[in-house]
């Protein structure tokens, strides 16, 4: 029994002396892992500028059809929705009635014709008879009176004819430009009159290629358009609400007059040749005016500026992979790509992902950002 406490006992100092003998310490506590991010170096890099404002979609040219005589309209000569160009026949009047008094001007004026001519024969013969005194000079010029007033007549026969003329072409209602017309407002068998104040027209006709927009920038950025129409027509882009379609292309024709004094604005005009017809009249379109292009800017892409109680700042990586809070200041973000005037330089790199876990002085686990 003594021996068995004996060999117990030697057991357990056996063990406690291998527990305690350095093959068998703890291990020390191991670092913490950085917080994974993505990096990048600030580029340098030619950067468009861009101002952007909504636009609306306007015709360039806007007509509504309407008759300069009164008549009943015959034909409609187009289909809801043709291009049509220009001095095409959009619709016909009855024109008998007009023709009919043309061919009654006509034929007073060949009536009055001969009886000028007949006048002046008489005031030929009267003149060669008042050179022997067998007639006297008072009626030939009675006479020449006559041939004057004849000749005052015909003057009057002429003008009767051109508006005779006129009115009848103006049963040939034609297109004044070439464009799309609308929905028909007039059928064909209806009286229509000039006067009316009822009369709605025959159809619109809209200019649609080209094309404008209208859109409003803040009055500070006037100087630069300005500028920019100096040298040549600013190109604009023309994109949907959101966006994200490009629909046209085209530039800057003029400037509104006058800012907006309610809003601090000012209108911009630009036109599009619109071959797709992806822009109609009265749409709603982003205008994005283009500038000359900041040549050789340092930049970072958007995503690593921050925003805090002080300002703009970024993320710093150091040499020992913990980050510093660095403050820049930007001259210029397109929503993509960030253009630095101050705060870093191009040796340093800077976290582009990651910044929600990040604090002054925490480790991070960087990684370079992929190539776009």
């Amino acid at each position: 029994m003594h021996v068995q406490r004996l060999t117990m006992g030697l057991a357990a100092l056996a063990v406690s002396t291998a527990l305690n003998s350095p093959s068998f310490a703890q291990p020390a506590p191991s670092e913490a892992p950085g917080i994974p991010v993505t990096v990048a170096k600030p580029q340098h890099q030619d950067v468009p500028v861009f101002l952007s404002g909504l636009g609306v979609v306007s015709a360039t040219n806007t007509v509504v059809l309407h008759p300069r005589v009164d008549g009943t309209l015959d034909k409609v000569a187009f289909t809801e929705g043709d291009i049509v160009k220009a001095g095409d026949v959009i619709a016909q009047l009855d024109a008998r009635p007009y023709q009919a008094t043309l061919d009654q001007a006509n034929a007073k004026k060949s009536a009055d014709l001969v009886t000028l001519a007949n006048a002046k024969r008489d005031l030929a013969r009267y003149a060669d008879l008042a050179k022997n005194h067998y007639a006297a000079q008072q009626q030939v010029d009675t006479q020449l009176s006559l041939v004057n007033q004849l000749d005052a007549a015909i003057k009057g026969d002429d003008a009767t004819i051109a508006a005779a003329q006129l009115n009848l072409d103006f049963c040939r209602i034609t297109a004044p430009f070439t464009g799309r017309v609308g929905l028909r407002l007039t059928d064909a068998g209806n009286f229509i009159r000039s006067a009316d104040a009822t009369n709605t027209g025959i159809v619109t006709l809209s200019q649609i290629q080209p094309i404008s927009v209208t859109f409003s920038l803040p009055q500070d950025q006037l100087p630069a358009v300005i500028a920019a129409m100096a040298v040549a027509k600013p190109k604009v882009v023309a994109a949907k609400s959101d966006d994200t379609v490009k629909l046209d292309e085209g530039v800057v024709i003029t400037v509104d007059n006058s800012i907006d004094a309610s809003t601090g604005t000012i209108k911009v005009k630009a036109t599009f040749p619109n071959q797709a017809l992806t822009l109609w009249p009265g749409q709603f379109v982003n205008a994005r005016l283009e500038l000359d292009p900041k040549r050789n800017a340092l930049t970072l892409p958007t995503s690593s500026i921050q925003r805090g109680p002080n300002g703009l700042f970024v993320y710093v990586v150091k040499p020992d992979n913990t980050v510093a809070v660095t403050a820049v200041k930007l001259s210029l973000d397109n929503g993509s790509v960030a253009v630095i005037e101050s705060g870093i330089t191009e040796a340093d790199t800077v976290v582009m992902t990651g910044q929600s876990r990040l604090r002054p002085g925490a480790r991070v686990a960087p990684s370079a950002a992929a190539a776009s």
